[in-house]
């Protein structure tokens, strides 16, 4: 009775069948969105390896999030929302530039592994940066990843104040990474006891509780769960355990459940639930946008339905994420739609929300969502690109199509129709393939090339039973020459 609830609710989800479901459209122009008098406040909350299917408004039944849910019943649900990349760094260099991570090097790292040289410049125009120039003030609290001291870091890429941690993952209750606590205020180091999930909300909180009321803010609120270790409220015995020479550490690939990972997205839930009863409490909520999303596809333990593929691949597992927001001054209430977006979008939707734009030298490559948010635009289709330095892995999506490479094996899916990306049709449909495959060729000349020095991080069958015969990651680039018609 539970599977078949299950998949009537995801299909209906997918097919977009479901009561209520709306036909809405996006226009590329970013001038289409008129401000308010006064710009609103934003809160940015962004999962870590939350699968598309784990929170309970995208049909999953086995666990409650409230507080998600309510943001999307304020507002909009995406269902074709993506991830710039299928893993955390090069999707947080898109989320902070509204750009291909391709552009920089930094986002040839999949992910940052302890190049200290490497990072995101402190130069580059960044979302907090330009909202900054705007008036706003500017807080990151939780994940960065884009960097170390001396070097990089959020005060240095336009964040005016930082609580969190620098690196890839800590442990959630000593807050280190190997031997080293990773935690900091500002770019001050600190140590501080507690749930790390908890510490992060509250922390939000506080921002939010000490606003001025005259002056806009975003909140960056960049949560480390459900990303492993696999340590939820109570679990100090399993964080001891991992912390003993010759276990598994953090990667924590002897550890783990379901249930564990459900109470981890759970505490999650319940820390947004605080920063929303701090927008109410402070009489905030109208004009505040408020995002929740993933910074890619699902991890072990995770739920991709409908799509196959977990993080690190560029099948739809690992490319599609949850994306819902809210705004009562301006977007309609309960809406769900179909349009695609990425990523790298919400730097341009956000910055028309304030009255501002980007840095001319640095075009945008996302587009401003506010006109589907609105309702006001016509419908237009995507073309959207990436690539993964492991197993040599390509795609493009144009329209309902993409087209999808993983070493030597190519394909095209229709991923509306076919969303388990079962049905390869490049042969029975052959203009349509080597039409993207031009393209995607057209658009890569343009992006800096895949080198040996970056990092790159897939799962191989020593660690993932389901990934049997799949082989360590090869660090070498792969440089393609372009097909002959």
């Amino acid at each position: 009775m539970l599977a078949d609830k299950h998949s009537i609710t995801r299909r209906e989800l997918l097919r977009g069948a479901a009561t209520g479901m709306v036909a809405l459209a996006l226009r590329g122009d970013r001038s289409a969105a008129q401000p308010l008098s006064k710009p609103p406040n934003i809160v940015f909350l962004l999962a870590d390896d939350l699968g598309y299917a784990d929170v309970s408004c995208y049909g999953r039944p086995d666990l409650h999030t409230p507080n998600i849910d309510h943001i999307a019943a304020k507002g909009v649900r995406f269902l074709q929302a993506y991830a710039n990349s299928a893993v955390c760094t090069a999707t947080r260099v898109g989320l902070i530039t509204g750009r291909y991570q391709y552009r920089l090097r930094v986002g040839l790292e999949e992910p940052l592994a302890g190049n200290p040289n490497v990072g995101l410049p402190p130069e580059h125009p960044t979302l907090p940066s330009l909202l900054k120039k705007a008036g706003y003030r500017t807080t990151l609290v939780g994940k960065w990843h884009l960097g170390a001291l001396p070097k990089f870091g959020p005060l240095q890429s336009g964040y005016d104040h930082f609580y969190g941690f620098r690196g890839g993952a800590v442990d959630y209750y000593s807050h280190a990474s190997g031997n080293r606590e990773d935690l900091w205020d500002d770019d001050v180091p600190i140590h501080q006891a507690g749930y790390l999930t908890e510490l992060l909300g509250g922390r939000a909180v506080d921002v939010i509780n000490s606003a001025k009321s005259r002056q806009p803010f975003l909140v960056s609120l960049h949560f480390n769960a459900p990303h492993w270790p696999w340590e939820a409220p109570g679990d100090e015995a399993e964080s001891q355990r991992l912390a003993q020479p010759g276990s598994a550490g953090l990667f924590d690939f002897d550890g783990g459940s379901q249930k564990t990972y459900q109470r981890m997205i759970e505490a999650m839930d319940q820390q947004v639930g605080r920063v929303l009863q701090a927008l109410d409490a402070n009489g905030l909520t109208e004009n505040t946008m408020v995002i929740f999303t993933s910074d890619n596809g699902g991890e072990r333990f995770a739920d991709t339905w409908p799509f196959s593929g977990k993080k690190t691949e560029l099948l739809e597992g690992g490319l599609r994420i949850p994306a819902v927001i809210s705004w009562p001054a301006r977007i309609p209430q309960g809406a769900v739609i179909e349009q695609v977006a990425i990523s790298m979008d919400w730097v341009a939707t956000l910055l028309a929300a304030a009255g501002s734009e980007g840095d001319p030298a640095y075009s945008l490559d996302g587009v401003n969502l506010l006109p589907v948010l609105t309702h006001k635009a016509a419908p237009v289709p995507r073309k959207l690109f990436w690539r993964y330095k492991a197993n040599a892995q390509r795609a493009m999506r144009d329209g309902d199509y993409k087209f999808l490479k993983i070493l030597d094996n190519t394909f095209l899916f229709n991923v509306v129709e076919d969303p388990l990306e079962r049905a390869n049709l490049k042969d029975r449909q052959k203009d349509v393939y080597r039409r993207l495959v031009r393209e995607w060729f057209d658009w890569n000349a343009t992006m800096l090339p895949e080198i040996k020095e970056s990092y790159t991080h897939s799962f191989d069958g020593k660690h993932l039973a389901d990934h049997f015969g799949a082989k360590e990651a090869d660090q070498s680039p792969d440089l393609p020459t372009r097909p002959d018609d």
